[in-house]
């Protein structure tokens, strides 16, 4: 599962060349794990990043190496003694034959990686910047080559060493960048402990390693232990740490029936859990498979920056052919100064910077998301987010908790106040087990001790609370006793869809509770947020008018559409398009799926621990609509950052190439293959340090 992982890169076909320039012995060791068992997700990372490690370790001994024979090379360099005149002091008998000695191990050992990634291009059939990079040096080596062995001409040693160094810490650096674009990831991976402590049936605690954990096992979670595995809660208390995991900086309370999601970190208590998920099923592997997949899909923007590439590599090709022709033949410049002109166009012309310039910003944006809870699975429709003018919401659950709670607290009379009233009904209410008592309990911390507890059937219920006979019931109950209910807040209430109970002590009617879904706190700021930004936001809700209009009018949307059955959930959706609109469809991704599909971007919000959510193309870990204003503003961050990128790189190419054929030679102004090589390798990484400058704004 997390095979691919490290390089996030993947998807881009000039980002490809790394991988092709492995050692055959990285590749064996890809082929001895084919006969064994399946690595643990975590070792199978681990190993990858290992490798990847070891080629930026490559890259960077080569260029120690190949810069330390390079001191000599000048030294011996003849164009280098006459600019520090010092003429034929320093000349002594085979001096060209050590200065080519020098050259060619600089060559082999520093210009290996180029002259590999030649072959597997043509191999391949999709030549690149190998193939520039490796044509430049072999020309000037086989021609300086040629000089020591006889042919009338100059040697350009000096240039092609200073050319390989250049390149060498180019693309050291480069590959650095390139693997902090996944650093996210590989804390995901480092999350899990090695070992955790399982319960025996005769109640003996056993360290055991990870991989023998098995579904239902009962195991011990220390304070400030890692929870080695999604897992219920059965016994304990204790606040657990997700924020690598949903991007919730709050540690969250867990008791027994809670869940835990292997990986986070337990806080000041000792839990007792039971192992619920382990593996390829755990919320962990499912959040960094859909990573993975996210980061290796291809987005338009990157189709047109790889079509981009090619041409410019065949540009740089011709160009380098025509510079040396032009030169040559209508110039009449020599044929050591029209090569040197030559391998300048082909060096500078390099598409590297192109070539990564949008699938860094890829590996950057879906990590940092993932990192955030924000987890993306499909880059065409993330794309898409920036677009959007119009976002739908489901109520329950989405814009709403999902839960009855008290919203308003009635007071008949002056012997009561609000909080009396509603520690007294919740006493009662903690013995029913009805979604509307549950409410009520809900909105105090202890509810009170309650005698002679008895249920009214259909009504409510009674007991005694502090030597006080108390009811909570219907308002149908109470007109049966012969009450009349006369206060206008009762009906103001009703009109808005809310559930209304009333509280009778000692037969009096002393107040009423209203209760309703409880809307999400942080529902009002996302839709102003989301308004901001120009986009319309509407509700779609099976609830009744008057329940969608209170909520609409609670958190200020623009449109709501009301008593919606869940399979015309989908055609409200094409109604909406059918405006003109981009639209993104937000809902709990079960019986949304239909209307998450036929929107432009499905967005599935409070998924919790179960991340597959097959018909969402953005997964929300956390349960806030605030996140789908993050992912839009992720959106078009990206899309800023993949633009700029794009400028910057092929924008430098155009303007590059020419400067290195020489049409400013008149004016002075000359590049050499070394300079060359510096300015393309500085180029690429500004693409790289300006991808990883990409941030999440979540406020």
């Amino acid at each position: 599962m997390f095979r691919s992982l490290c390089f996030p890169i993947r998807g881009g076909d000039h980002a490809s060349h790394y991988r092709e320039i492995m050692t055959d012995q990285h590749r064996d060791g890809h082929d001895q794990h084919a006969g064994h068992d399946e690595p643990t997700g975590r070792d199978k990372h681990a190993g990858h990043a290992n490798h990847h490690e070891h080629m930026v370790a490559d890259f960077r001994k080569r260029f120690w190496v190949s810069l330390i024979l390079t001191v000599p090379i000048l030294v011996l360099a003849p164009m280098i003694q006459t600019f520090l005149g010092l003429g034929d002091s320093i000349r002594f008998a085979g001096d060209t034959w050590l200065l080519w000695a020098f050259s060619s191990t600089v060559f082999f050992y520093g210009g290996w990686p180029f002259l590999k990634g030649l072959f597997n291009e043509m191999k391949g059939a999709k030549p690149g910047m190998m193939t520039l990079i490796a044509i430049a040096i072999t020309t000037a080596y086989v021609y300086s080559t040629a000089v020591v062995f006889g042919l009338e001409g100059k040697m350009f040693f000096w240039e092609l060493a200073t050319l390989i160094d250049v390149m060498l810490v180019g693309h050291w650096i480069e590959m650095r960048s390139v693997m902090g674009a996944s650093r996210a990831l590989e804390e995901l991976a480092r999350l899990m402990p090695s070992e955790a402590h399982r319960i025996g049936e005769d109640g003996q605690i056993m360290d055991i390693p990870l991989g023998e954990l098995r579904e239902d096992d009962r195991i011990l979670i220390k304070p400030g232990e890692k929870v080695p595995a999604d897992s219920d809660v059965i016994d304990g208390h204790s606040s657990v740490n997700e924020a690598m995991l949903t991007g919730e900086s709050v540690p969250v309370s867990k008791a027994a029936g809670d869940t835990v999601i292997g990986g986070s970190i337990n806080g000041e208590g000792a839990l007792t859990v039971v192992v619920r998920k382990t593996g390829a099923d755990s919320f962990l592997s499912q959040v960094i498979t859909l990573v993975k997949e996210a980061q290796e899909s291809k987005s338009k923007t990157q189709d047109l920056a790889n079509r981009a590439a090619v041409w410019l590599t065949i540009v740089a090709l011709g160009g380098g052919a025509v510079t040396l022709f032009v030169w040559l033949m209508v110039m009449g410049a020599d044929f050591a100064f029209a090569l040197e002109r030559t391998v300048t166009v082909m060096v500078i012309a390099c598409p590297h910077a192109l070539g990564l310039a949008v699938p860094l910003v890829v590996a950057v944006s879906t990590a940092l998301a993932a990192g955030n809870g924000l987890l993306i699975r499909d880059r065409t429709a993330f794309e898409a987010a920036r677009n959007l003018n119009a976002i739908l919401f489901d109520k329950t659950g989405t814009l709403t908790e999902g839960r009855f709670g008290v919203t308003d607290t009635l007071v008949f009379g002056t012997d009561f106040h609000p909080e009396r009233i509603v520690e007294l009904a919740a006493a009662v209410e903690a013995h029913s087990e009805h979604p509307i008592a549950q409410g009520v309990v809900q909105a105090v911390n202890t509810p009170l001790p309650v005698g002679d507890f008895q249920a009214i059937p259909g009504k409510g219920a009674e007991g005694t609370v502090d030597g006080h006979r108390v009811q909570v019931v219907s308002p149908g109950y109470v007109r049966g006793l012969g009450h009349e209910i006369t206060d206008p807040r009762f009906e103001e209430l009703s009109g808005q869809g809310k559930t209304v109970v009333f509280v009778l002590v000692d037969g009096a009617v002393v107040g009423a509770l209203a209760l309703a879904d409880v809307i999400r706190p942080e529902s009002k700021e996302a839709l102003a947020e989301l308004k901001a930004m120009g986009i319309k936001t509407m509700m779609l809700t099976g609830d009744n008018a008057k329940v969608a209009k209170w909520v609409s009018d609670e958190i200020g949307l623009d449109e709501y559409f009301a008593e919606v059955l869940p399979n015309e959930k989908s055609a409200k959706v094409k109604e909406i398009q059918s405006r003109g609109l981009t639209v993104a469809m937000t809902g709990d991704g079960v019986n949304d799926a239909p209307a998450l599909a036929q929107a432009d971007v499905g967005i599935a919000i409070g998924a919790g621990t179960d991340v597959a959510v097959e018909t969402a193309d953005i997964v929300l870990v956390r349960s806030s609509p605030k996140d789908v204003a993050a992912i839009v503003r992720l959106s078009k961050a990206t899309y800023r950052k993949m633009v700029q990128n794009l400028w910057w790189a092929a924008g430098y190419n155009i303007l590059a190439i020419p400067v290195a054929a020489g049409v400013l030679y008149s004016y002075g102004i000359l590049l050499g293959p070394a300079a060359g090589a510096a300015l393309m390798s500085v180029s690429t990484v500004v693409v790289a340090v300006n991808a990883r400058m990409l941030r999440l704004d979540r406020e």
